[in-house]
């Protein structure tokens, strides 16, 4: 059984590795730039000015980003805040009246001059534009942990300063680096599900069990999971989520398929930190979320690999047909404003 990632220290290999998951889309966009060479990425800087000493990068607009850093400009002085997003980004009220400057990336080194860089990684353009900015500089760049870790997880930058939901995952990230210092803040993700009015559990309700939909990872093959999922909802009377990102052909033949098999796929889009159902998945966050709102939360899959079980160990979430997934533990300290007073420390 592994103890880390497979590419630890390896951005080059990771990305290799993350697109030979995902061949159909890499030859679709490598025809498209062919036939048309890409546009050079922009993003929008957000600035209330030459005094900003601080740079949040936002990496995407979905919840684990906006929990892992967006939430931290919440506990920050916007008045030394900068932030680097995806262009046309809103941003919280409180920076409503920075100033805004859409750039090339390669613009982003040459438009503010951070103290301390906070960003959930360097594998996007964005966050590879806010690390490059961060190295010129000689900043700390401090990457805020997004989402739970498995094996194929992208490697962080060198030297660069985690801030990790728990022990476990801060020493599991970091097998192997000498390079990376490690805080320990806890996740705002969960901290948010577990105070967004917690429900009572749904031991013994009526309402149907849901499936987490992750058709779109690329640690599983997808007919493995299509096959899994197909089974435990055909087993257990679940309705089938998909996932947002399940929306392709491919995607689109399983969900039609479930739905000739019986399966009700539920498209109803209600936010996930609202289903009042019981809820399974193979590894989704998710999980997670449920347990820390009170609800019936498990895993499943047939056969898992060896990284898969010690990823349920490392969690503490518990397979479906034993008793459920406990609530993560909570931390002392909220922990975007910990994650703010740790980027503000990093700058003096």
């Amino acid at each position: 059984m592994g103890h880390g990632l497979r590419h630890p220290a390896d951005l080059v290999a990771w990305r290799r590795w993350h697109e030979s998951r995902h061949p159909v889309r890499g030859a679709a966009r490598a025809a498209r730039a062919r036939l048309r060479p890409p546009a050079e990425e922009v993003l929008d800087l957000l600035s209330p000015g030459d005094d900003a000493d601080l740079l949040v990068a936002v990496e995407a607009t979905h919840s684990s980003v906006h929990h892992a850093v967006v939430a931290a400009l919440d506990h920050l002085e916007p008045g030394r805040t900068a932030v680097v997003a995806p262009h046309g980004w809103q941003p919280p009220h409180a920076y409503a009246g920075h100033g805004r400057r859409t750039l090339t990336v390669d613009q982003l080194p040459w438009a503010t001059a951070p103290h301390a860089v906070l960003a959930a990684g360097h594998y996007t353009a964005i966050g590879a534009a806010a690390f490059a900015l961060a190295e010129d500089r000689g900043a700390p760049f401090l990457v805020a942990q997004h989402g739970a870790l498995t094996p194929f997880a992208p490697p962080l930058p060198r030297a660069a300063h985690l801030l990790a939901w728990t022990g476990a995952d801060g020493a599991f990230w970091t097998h192997g680096r000498q390079d990376v210092e490690v805080t320990v803040t806890g996740s705002q993700l969960l901290w948010a599900a577990a105070t967004a009015g917690a429900s009572p559990s749904s031991s013994g309700s009526a309402a149907p069990l849901t499936y987490l939909g992750q058709g779109h990872a690329a640690e599983i093959p997808r007919a493995r999971l299509a096959v899994a999922a197909l089974v435990t909802c055909r087993d257990h009377g679940a309705a089938y989520r998909p996932h947002p990102s399940e929306r392709d052909v491919t995607s689109r033949a399983v969900l039609a398929a479930y739905r000739r098999a019986g399966i009700t796929v539920d498209t109803s889009a209600v936010p996930l930190v609202e289903l009042e159902a019981p809820i399974v998945s193979v590894f989704s966050t998710g999980v997670l979320e449920a347990a820390a709102r009170g609800r019936d939360a498990w895993v499943d899959f047939p056969h898992p690999p060896a990284w898969l079980g010690e990823f349920w160990e490392r969690y503490a979430m518990h397979r479906l047909g034993t008793p459920p997934t406990p609530a993560p533990d909570r931390p002392t300290h909220q922990p975007a404003r910990r994650i703010a007073e740790v980027l503000t420390e990093a700058a003096s």
